[in-house]
C-alpha cells in the first residue's frame, strides 16, 4: 500500500509561481512512475504531468509544456511539481498519483493509487 500526501497549493497572482510536493510512503517509491493530475469544479481531472521512476523520462500536457516541471527524489520519497508563470485557468485542486508498474502515461487508469489534493488558485 502506498500513501501520498501533496502539500504547496495556495493564492498565487498570475505570473507567480509555486511548488507542490507529493510526499510517498512505501519501500518501493523509487520503482513507480508518478503523475500530477488536476480537476477544477465541474470538470474532468486532467493529465498534468508524469515521471519516470528515475527521473529519466518526464511528459508533460500541451497546456503546461514550458512553465511547468515534474522532478523526483528518490532519496526522499517525493515528487515535485514547479509550476511558473500560472495562469488564471491553472486553478485547481491537484493530484499525485503513483503507478506501480512504472508506466509514464497520461490515462488515469494506469494509476493505483492517488492523494488527496491541494488547491491551487491563481488570481488575475
Amino acid at each position: 500500500q502506498v500513501q501520498l500526501v501533496e502539500s504547496g497549493g495556495g493564492l498565487v497572482q498570475a505570473g507567480g509561481s509555486l511548488r507542490l510536493s507529493c510526499a510517498a510512503s512505501g519501500r518501493t517509491f523509487s520503482m513507480y512512475a508518478m503523475g500530477w493530475f488536476r480537476q477544477d469544479p465541474g470538470k474532468e481531472r486532467e493529465f498534468v504531468a508524469a515521471i519516470s521512476w528515475n527521473g529519466g523520462s518526464t511528459y508533460y500536457a500541451d497546456s503546461v509544456k514550458g512553465r511547468f516541471t515534474i522532478s523526483r527524489d528518490n532519496a526522499k520519497n517525493t515528487v515535485y511539481l514547479q509550476m511558473n508563470s500560472l495562469k488564471p485557468e491553472d486553478t485547481a485542486v491537484y493530484y499525485c498519483a503513483a503507478d506501480p508498474e512504472g508506466i509514464v502515461s497520461r490515462f488515469e487508469y494506469e494509476y493505483d493509487y492517488w492523494g488527496q489534493g491541494t488547491q491551487v488558485t491563481v488570481s488575475s
